[in-house]
């Protein structure tokens, strides 16, 4: 009997000590914010609310933040944008997008060397969630952009044991 429970206490308090602390999740939202805040710092991306990190026991780390591409405001001086406006900024988030997805994986990169005691086997995930105004053009524009690779692929990458098309070829990346 005695044993039993000493077994329970020893697996609650396993289950209460995550592998990965929240100070690590803490580290990786403030750098995912300022990776995201530097972006051409004469023409800014709008970082929408602070980055949030989730860490997931057997799959691996979330990052996930939500941006506005292009900053763009209608004021009582221009109350309506023209339908060149508009595409126009169609046009200069589409253009942001390539950039976006090297932030991302950047992001993964860094994170997976930061993520020492996460096992290799599970995931580091970098999520964008795209803030579009309801008079935008959207066409060709994603909501979202979710990409994930093992945390071993990208600590390899990163340690150069690893060349840059065979990490491109390892990171799965979904688009809604």
């Amino acid at each position: 009997m005695r044993l039993a429970v000493l077994v329970s206490v020893a697996l609650l308090a396993s289950a209460a000590t995550p592998r990965v602390p929240r100070s690590a999740l803490q580290g990786l939202e403030r750098g995912f914010d300022q990776r995201i805040q530097r972006f051409l710092i004469d023409d800014p991306i709008d970082l929408l609310g602070n980055a949030r990190g989730v860490y997931v026991e057997n799959y691996g780390a979330v990052i996930t933040a939500e941006v506005n591409l292009v900053i763009t405001a209608i004021t009582p001086f221009r109350p309506q944008l023209t339908a060149e406006d508009k595409e126009r900024v169609r046009q200069k988030k589409l253009s942001r997008l390539p950039q976006i997805r090297q932030l991302m994986r950047d992001t993964m990169v860094s994170s997976a060397t930061s993520l020492k005691m996460m096992p290799e086997t599970e995931q580091v995930v970098v999520g964008i969630t795209f803030f579009h105004h309801p008079w935008e053009l959207t066409q060709g524009l994603p909501a979202q952009i979710v990409m994930l690779a093992p945390r071993k692929t990208l600590a390899d990458f990163e340690a150069g044991r690893l060349k840059a098309d065979a990490l491109q070829a390892a990171i799965q990346e979904q688009v809604y």
